[in-house]
């Protein structure tokens, strides 16, 4: 299935513990169907010290499922993304506002 939502996108959540809030897509991981988004549903991760880096209580950004997200368009808003052909070139649009993501 093509990448409806890719790395560098602005996305809003949904559902969940952060419902509402927007970042940006630090990774996509398409074969499980989820993505990072930074400094959304942040752990704390316990780590160990080493010999060079301090260890301690870290916060992790993990990573959040796909079906979660929704791209946010020109206006701000939540859509939906859609593929069409611009001559021989396949894009991605905004189907709220029909405008292209990708030029």
């Amino acid at each position: 299935m093509a990448a409806k939502l890719k790395k560098g996108d602005t996305v809003i959540v949904l559902t969940g513990k952060d419902k509402g809030k927007t970042g940006e897509i630090v990774s996509v991981d398409p074969k499980a169907g989820k993505a990072v988004v930074d400094g959304l549903n942040i752990a704390i991760r316990h780590t160990r010290q080493t010999q060079t880096s301090q260890g301690g209580r870290m916060p992790k950004a993990l990573p959040m499922d796909l079906s979660n997200l929704a791209f946010v368009d020109a206006n701000g808003k939540p859509t939906r993304v859609g593929f069409r052909m611009e001559g021989d070139k396949k894009v991605r649009y905004a189907k709220t506002t029909g405008d292209v993501i990708d030029a």
